[in-house]
């Protein structure tokens, strides 16, 4: 009886203390992948089988889901492997457009960028991450104002 009762301590114990190593060393957050405009190109759609990313914002999603949309000679690949913010805002493809820069957009374009930003992109596609202009100062710095966005009805990615 006393080498059974000995047997359930024990257990009990094996499991409390994995249970709380296994707490004490898991992070608090997901990190936050860093794209550099380099390697967001890889993403644009043109290698079958490699997922396809965009920026909007700075924030980069993945929207191979939308593969009929996004993909290789779909009505709007232009807008992937890159952070197409000022197209999105302008609703437009042209080259010129298929930028982060939102210099000179109106009032109404950046209401139109927030709408489908939350409303489409956010709602839809998983964040994978960030670009540099989201994440860094011009100089380089971290910004120390940077907050990943929220996504509670996706399921967290980890793409490292």
């Amino acid at each position: 009886m006393g080498n059974l009762r000995l047997c359930a301590l024990i257990a009990l114990l094996s499991a409390t203390l994995g249970h709380e190593s296994k707490l004490k060393y898991k992070p608090s957050h997901k990190p936050v992948r860093l794209f550099t405009e380099e390697e967001l190109r890889k993403y644009d759609g043109s290698e079958e089988g490699q997922p396809i990313y965009m920026a909007v914002k700075g924030v980069v999603f993945d929207v191979t889901k939308g593969k009929e949309f996004y993909g290789k000679d779909a009505p709007y690949n232009a807008l992937v492997g890159k952070d197409s913010t000022r197209a999105v805002a302008k609703m437009s493809l042209e080259p010129s457009d298929l930028t982060s820069d939102t210099t000179g957009l109106t009032e109404e374009q950046l209401e139109s960028l927030d709408s489908v930003f939350e409303g489409t992109y956010k709602t839809k596609y998983p964040i994978v991450g960030y670009t540099a202009s989201r994440i860094l100062r011009e100089d380089g710095t971290p910004n120390q104002d940077f907050q990943p966005e929220h996504q509670p009805h996706l399921p967290p990615r980890d793409e490292f």
